[in-house]
């Protein structure tokens, strides 16, 4: 995979979270944003929401002295807004126990809320610029293909982590350059519908090309439809309380002609019981 590095090089999407200037601005804290916002979302919509983010909390100090109906509010409608709730509470785990400087390595990493094992990676590798392998979905299909030469991953496994691992180089920066190439190729190249292996820089290796394509199925889950679902309306609630803040808004008044009253209750229930809203009374509102 030795043409990857020089292909990422060139190839490179010019994203935020990898220019000097924005590392010399936020650092660690930075990036970790942005691995939280980029979570199950297109790069495109969290960009302008990072910028507008880190503009207003540009520390974990400053994000720790927020209310958390302030940070609902500014996650607006980057969808699984737990997500903000969980990087609330990071930025006062990292201002507690690590005088506001988001920690290098894994395993304090993980101790921090909403962090996986695939954050506390992201972080210790692309802001500290550690040697740890990286593996996201766009990672795991690359290897799929052109290491084991399937058309698709099957279930995340530790052993991601060790084919990754015996693939990087052995200096820090390289193996650096290295996950962030991986990724990138798989998000932009090897993508997992409609993959363009006539400009790939591993077409030349790639163990799915040489055994001619085979496709081996799509092992992945779908995710359920948006239109209808519980998550839409669980979206629709928080339009109507982020428009109302800081005020509350009736009960009564929340979504009134929703088609499915039973599934606006659940959205509402759903979100009381994580925290992204309050009940009061007749009276709903954004957690204080």
């Amino acid at each position: 995979m030795a043409p990857l590095a020089a292909w990422y090089r060139d190839a490179a999407r010019d994203l935020p979270w990898r220019r000097d200037e924005f590392h010399e601005e936020f650092g660690a804290w930075g990036t970790l944003v942005s691995e939280f916002m980029l979570q199950q979302t297109p790069v495109a919509r969290v960009i302008p929401h990072l910028e507008a983010w880190l503009s207003r909390w540009p520390t974990p100090r400053a994000l720790a002295e927020a209310t958390p109906a302030e940070v609902v509010q500014q996650w607006a409608n980057l969808g699984y807004p737990r997500r903000a709730l969980w990087l609330h509470r990071a930025a006062i785990e990292i201002t507690d126990r690590h005088d506001g400087v988001v920690p290098r390595d894994v395993e304090p990493l993980l101790l921090l809320s909403g962090i996986g094992d695939y954050t506390a990676r992201a972080v210790a590798v692309f802001a500290y610029g550690d040697r740890h392998p990286v593996v996201d979905t766009n990672t795991r299909r690359v290897l799929a293909r052109a290491v084991l030469g399937q058309a698709q991953p099957g279930s995340p496994s530790r052993r991601d982590l060790d084919l990754m691992d015996s693939l990087l180089p052995t200096g820090d920066a390289e193996s650096t350059v290295f996950n962030a190439a991986a990724m990138e190729l798989g998000a932009t190249v090897c993508t997992s519908r409609s993959p363009r292996c006539e400009i790939c820089p591993l077409i030349d290796d790639c163990a799915w090309v040489a055994a001619g394509r085979p496709d081996t199925g799509d092992t992945r889950r779908r995710q359920a439809a948006f239109e209808g679902s519980d998550r839409q309306a669980r979206g629709a609630v928080l339009r109507v309380l982020r428009a109302a803040a800081p005020d509350p808004v009736l009960l009564q008044g929340v979504l009134p002609d929703w088609p499915d009253p039973l599934q606006r209750d659940r959205a509402i229930d759903s979100l009381i019981a994580d925290g992204l809203a309050e009940a009061d009374g007749e009276t709903l509102s954004l957690p204080r």
